[in-house]
């Protein structure tokens, strides 16, 4: 049986090696407000009130290595924004942030910009293009692709 039509993903629940460190770059690099911490093991942070988009905790790796990129797992979180001058003061914060930019991509259906956490943990902010302007083939059949995308021109639209 498929999933409801309006499920959707709810959260994220991360473990981190330093809850601040990591807290710090959800808040300030990302723009999630915190809503709730337990003590110095966990936290919980979210956009636009919702209780949490994204969980941190230290509760098993509290100063562990960081792992293996080819080591199973979530490949990234992504983020997306609604319009493309939201995504391009996002794309502008982590530049300012000193965040290392490792791959952008025009994939038809949307433009994405990808970098990675404190942690290693892979992260995608994105914005989507309206589903008619999606690219489709003859029969309809959607047709993403992973084209280079100018990040010049996308910065150039940030406020």
């Amino acid at each position: 049986m498929p999933a409801h039509p309006d499920t959707r993903i709810g959260h994220v629940h991360l473990k981190v090696t330093d809850l601040n460190r990591s807290i710090a770059f959800y808040r300030d690099v990302i723009g999630l407000e915190v809503t709730q911490t337990y003590g110095a093991q966990a936290a919980f942070l979210s956009a636009g009130g919702y209780h949490h988009h994204i969980g941190l905790n230290t509760w098993h790796s509290r100063g562990g290595p960081r792992p293996d990129p080819r080591a199973p797992g979530l490949y990234h979180t992504a983020f997306v924004y609604p319009d493309r001058a939201a995504l391009a003061q996002a794309l502008r914060t982590a530049i300012d942030a000193g965040v290392e930019i490792e791959g952008a991509a025009d994939h038809g259906v949307s433009e994405a910009i990808y970098f990675s956490d404190p942690d290693g943990n892979g992260i995608e902010i994105y914005r989507d293009r309206a589903p008619q302007d999606w690219p489709r083939d003859a029969q309809g059949t959607l047709q993403m692709v992973n084209a280079p995308l100018d990040l010049q021109a996308l910065l150039a639209e940030a406020n």
